[in-house]
């Protein structure tokens, strides 16, 4: 075994013996190296023959003619068109979309002024002095039992007044 620096033992180190040549060195340890060889070099191959007519195929096969650029050109335009539509139908429904929402807060505005002025309207009528003024300036007073007729209303229907009520004396 390898005497270290510290005077310790090494594992794997090699120890010489009167130079390095290759085959005065061993190594110490319980497994063997393999010896590295070289890799092989291969000769190029030769590519098969191939024939006039695959050759021409292939060259057929990737070259573009004038049929298939004319489509792929018009395909192109047909896909920038309907991108170019689509763009401008978003822009569409973007400003319809604001516009409703404008809309909307203006109704919104219109209906809270107008509770507002309902209930201001509602605050300033006095029902006891409509009632005061319409017993005592037109003449009007509550009606006679002889004058009430109670109707009884079968249940899910209603009643569509055509006429005045005759008298029921």
């Amino acid at each position: 075994m390898a005497n270290t620096r510290n005077g310790r033992y090494k594992r794997g180190a090699v120890q010489q013996y009167g130079g390095y040549d290759g085959k005065n060195a061993y190594i110490d340890g319980n497994t063997v190296r393999k010896v590295q060889t070289l890799p092989r070099v291969q000769p190029p191959r030769e590519k098969p023959a191939v024939s006039k007519a695959a050759r021409k195929n292939r060259e057929r096969a990737q070259s573009m003619n004038r049929v298939f650029v004319l489509f792929l050109a018009v395909v192109s335009v047909a896909v920038l068109c309907t991108c170019v539509r689509f763009l401008q139908l978003k822009s569409q429904i973007t400003s319809s979309i604001q516009t409703i929402a404008g809309l909307e807060s203006g109704y919104s505005q219109l209906k809270a002024d107008n509770d507002a002025y309902e209930s201001q309207l509602n605050a300033s009528v006095d029902l006891e002095q409509v009632k005061k003024t319409a017993m005592e300036r037109l003449g009007m007073k509550y009606p006679a039992d002889n004058q009430v007729i109670k109707y009884q209303l079968p249940k899910g229907s209603y009643v569509r007044q055509y006429q005045d009520v005759p008298d029921a004396e």
